[in-house]
């Protein structure tokens, strides 16, 4: 797909998709450039946030419906260690989520930095949260992170005072149906943005993955050669953030080959408490291996075990290569490095999948620019009802 001519990828409605997985190594580059010019402005917000906190640690939400919920869910447990705890803590939660159900997930007394994760800024859920969150919390600031410069999100933000807005390179604006170039983007800049490595550390893995995301478009033959073999289901699994890029990972091939392949996600170790069951003599089983070597044990285990069970034709590690891997089959990043931290790693493990799921969209007949053939399932979403929260509870 990725040495196809426009033309031929236009015919097959796969241009769009296909280019917009290619450039993101490039992308990256750029989202850390920004970063990099941005990082005085972003400091002195961030510190804002914490000395109007008076003491008090500041709750992070990160917040997103669909593929940008998943973002939060990825960079959430790295954070937790690696984020600054003395003055923030971390967690993740889908705008579905709290626009249904906002005392359960809003907190009035506690100081809170919502972060807004959206392609287009226009979902009704993230337009939603933002107006819930300014109702309900008395001490509030907000991160905008937002691929779309004229999207409602960005438009509002520039107003406030209290808000950040960090726009992602223009080419991360994905026009194909699903999250590509929008997530890793995304991804990347939270971690930019909360990583308390230093700015010579993030710069060395941001070049690390770049060289690793292109080792994905140059084995492309690899990955058609997984598509190629008779499967039924797909399981992504992965340990602390690769488990939730697992869940990413599973919705890219629901998206692009609407549902014709049965998926699932879960933790490695989770895995085992029942989710088992789903594995058949027709799936193909991937485990984003973690870097970390007592993480690491775990997912070989996981891997171990199912090959040992001889049921599923394929189970494969997919990641790094290090001192213990997995016996049987791996796709091993050779740029890849044993330092690298997990939450950085999903940038090179997400395009693999994404690069599946277009071959797989493509095997199944469908159009990856376009894969919903009734168009019940639209780019952003539509028909969401938007119920007014009373003031007083």
């Amino acid at each position: 797909m990725f040495e196809q001519s426009t033309e031929t990828l236009t015919q097959m409605g796969a241009q769009i998709t296909t280019a917009e997985i290619k450039q993101q190594p490039d992308l990256w580059l750029e989202a850390l450039a920004n970063y990099t010019k941005d990082q005085e402005k972003i400091n002195a917000f961030l510190a804002q946030v914490a000395d109007q906190a008076n003491g008090q640690p500041v709750r992070v939400v990160f917040a997103g419906a669909g593929s940008s919920q998943y973002v939060g869910d990825t960079v959430t447990p790295y954070l937790q260690a690696h984020g600054d705890r003395r003055r923030f803590s971390f967690e993740s939660v889908g705008t579905t989520n709290i626009v249904s159900a906002p005392a359960d997930y809003l907190t009035p007394d506690e100081p809170t930095l919502l972060v807004s994760f959206a392609r287009s800024g226009n979902s009704p859920e993230s337009l939603k949260t933002v107006t819930l969150a300014e109702q309900l919390v008395t001490s509030l600031h907000q991160i905008s992170i937002t691929c779309a410069p004229d999207g409602q999100l960005a438009q509002k933000a520039q107003t406030e005072p209290q808000t950040l807005v960090l726009l992602q390179p223009a080419r991360s604006n994905d026009k194909g149906f699903a999250m590509t170039g929008s997530f890793s983007c995304m991804l990347l800049t939270a971690l930019l943005v909360f990583d308390t490595s230093s700015l010579e550390t993030k710069q060395a893995w941001v070049q690390t993955v770049a060289a690793m995301g292109r080792e994905v478009i140059a084995r492309e033959s690899a990955i058609q050669a997984l598509v190629d073999q008779d499967f039924e289901r797909i399981v992504y699994l992965g340990t602390g953030s690769l488990s939730g890029l697992a869940r990413e990972a599973q919705l890219k091939v629901l998206e692009l080959t609407a549902g014709r392949y049965a998926t699932m996600f879960d933790s490695s170790m989770g895995f085992r408490h029942g989710p088992k069951s789903f594995v058949n003599s027709q799936t193909l089983l991937f485990d984003f291996v973690a870097n970390d070597p007592y993480s690491r044990q775990y997912d070989l285990d996981l891997l171990a075990e199912v090959a040992g069970d001889h049921i599923a034709p394929l189970v494969m590690a997919v990641g790094t290569k290090q001192a213990q891997n997995f016996a049987g089959s791996g796709f091993y990043f050779d740029h890849g490095t044993a330092d690298l931290p997990e939450a950085y790693q999903a940038l090179p493990d997400v395009m693999f999948a994404q690069t599946l799921a277009l071959l797989a969209s493509v095997k199944v007949g469908n159009r990856p620019d376009t894969p919903s053939p009734t168009g019940t399932v639209n780019r952003v979403v539509k028909g969401v009802i938007l119920h007014d929260y009373p003031a007083v509870r």
